[in-house]
């Protein structure tokens, strides 16, 4: 592991090699089980569910669920049943989603705002907003909302954007994201705990100490309200969770508790939406007409004479499948979460041992040749096709969520698609851009700098990361500006 990095990479390659859709790979003591077929990937997850329900320990989930408090990283058990029900009741339900709403709202009214700034200091340039930071940061600042009702650690800045505190706390998210089940060695060779070969112990140390120092203050204030009767009112998630009672009356959760299924739902909610929104972006502008048509179904479902709503959801079915899109040619990962197999089993024939790691690879069952059409190519019109939609739905299924597929169906994959899909959804012509503008100040200078000063190519800056490629910059006038998903 340690001479073949990336081991993903490694991992692909190997079975490309040997031209199998299913492998196993020794590390250390642990058979690592890879998948990039679909129907084997269903009866793993679904025809045997039960057996591959758990998740397998390391240093990494340990640290941010503090000891398997949480849901997505826990290993099955009463732990996992009593905190997946307060996720499914209390937080993912419709309820709730739709009690935070305005919440979800205000906030997208913050990142039109910040963009038109973004878009004033640099006109003489054409307009250009650096997108990474605004999806990521939005995605956070909108989680942040809902569990905390606040979008900023510190001050923010003055236009709108993140300060400091901001930066470095999305930071630590993505870094802790990047070390979650990375085939650290000591995970697979439990006696190297502690030497740190590879450095993830360290880093995932330090971005455990980042987002603790964030998160801490507020919740230990926030219980302390509660307990003095100085606050009553629930106002945002971390209240729900704070209130619950068990059947005694006393609280159900723990500060512990609290704390690592706070983090978790942080960790959880950045990743998915912002690397598709970069990903759906690069590839229009690669091909024009499709950003056309996209445009095109967003002026005639909303018009230009108003805002994006979540009802119009269900009518933009193309430019859904632009993010569906995004989510199968470039994952945020190349892995989904593990499956730990809880018993010596049978699978499509092929015998699996206790204790094996199952890895289903999301860059495998996204571009099989077997399953889909020119793999390679961004084809939206594949999910809008009745032949490939079964295709669609089950590598949607298995991939855009990680924390479904135990054996409870997870509501968190509704939000996150939504999310995704909202984040692509206000692409598109500079009439709708100045009409949002005018929502939030009554501002309409954006549409004479658009014709003045915006040249129709966009201005793009991609940078090659290992086998990824990241869009870093695009031109305002065709930015999506209408992120009202959670």
């Amino acid at each position: 592991m340690l001479r073949n990095k990336p081991v993903y990479r490694w991992i692909h390659n190997l079975m490309k090699e040997m031209n199998t859709e299913i492998a196993c790979i020794r590390l250390g003591n642990v058979h690592v089980i890879p998948v990039i077929c679909p129907d084997i990937a269903c009866e793993f997850l679904k025809a045997q569910d039960n057996t591959f329900a758990s998740r397998p320990n390391t240093m990494t989930t340990d640290l941010i669920s503090r000891g398997y408090l949480t849901t997505v990283v826990s290993p099955s058990g009463d732990q996992l049943n009593k905190m997946k029900k307060v996720l499914m009741t209390h937080v993912l339900s419709p309820k709730k989603h739709q009690w935070l709403y305005s919440k979800r709202v205000e906030e997208a009214d913050h990142l039109v705002h910040y963009v038109y700034n973004q878009c004033k200091k640099s006109v003489h340039q054409g307009g250009i907003v650096h997108l990474r930071t605004a999806s990521q940061h939005y995605c956070a600042n909108v989680t942040r909302k809902m569990l905390f009702n606040k979008r900023f650690f510190g001050k923010g800045m003055e236009d709108g954007g993140p300060g400091f505190e901001e930066e470095e706390y999305v930071d630590a998210l993505f870094s802790s994201l990047n070390h979650i089940y990375a085939f650290c060695i000591s995970d697979f060779l439990p006696s190297l705990i502690g030497l740190d070969l590879d450095g993830h112990e360290k880093v995932a140390m330090e971005n455990h100490r980042i987002l603790n120092k964030y998160h801490d203050p507020i919740i230990h204030e926030r219980v302390q309200q509660w307990n003095d009767g100085a606050k009553k009112d629930t106002e945002d998630l971390l209240d729900i969770l704070i209130t619950l009672k068990d059947p005694n009356g006393n609280p159900l959760l723990s500060k512990d508790e609290i704390k690592a299924q706070i983090t978790e739902i942080m960790v959880a909610a950045v990743d998915n939406p912002s690397n598709a929104c970069e990903w759906a972006f690069a590839e229009m502008l690669n091909q024009p007409e499709i950003l056309e048509k996209a445009t095109e179904e967003l002026d005639r479902v909303v018009g230009k004479e108003r805002l994006v709503q979540e009802s119009d959801f269900a009518h933009l079915n193309y430019v859904k499948a632009c993010a569906r899109e995004a989510f199968r040619l470039h994952p945020v990962a190349p892995f989904n979460v593990p499956h730990v197999s809880a018993a010596d089993t049978t699978v499509a024939n092929y015998f699996i041992p206790k204790g094996s790691y199952v890895l289903l690879s999301r860059l495998g069952l996204g571009r099989n040749p077997k399953v889909w059409d020119e793999p390679l190519k961004f084809k939206p019109e594949r999910h809008l096709n009745e032949m490939e939609k079964t295709s669609s739905s089950v590598y949607l299924e298995f991939t855009t969520s990680p924390i479904q597929h135990r054996p409870y169906h997870c509501r968190r994959q509704h939000g996150s698609c939504k999310t995704t899909v909202c984040t692509c959804k206000t692409t598109l012509a500079s009439t709708t851009v100045s009409r949002i503008l005018k929502r939030v100040q009554g501002l309409c200078m954006l549409q004479n700098i658009i014709n003045t000063r915006c040249a129709r190519k966009l201005a793009v800056n991609v940078i090659n990361s290992g086998n990824f490629y990241i869009v870093e910059k695009i031109n305002i006038k065709d930015l999506c500006l209408e992120f009202l998903f959670d």
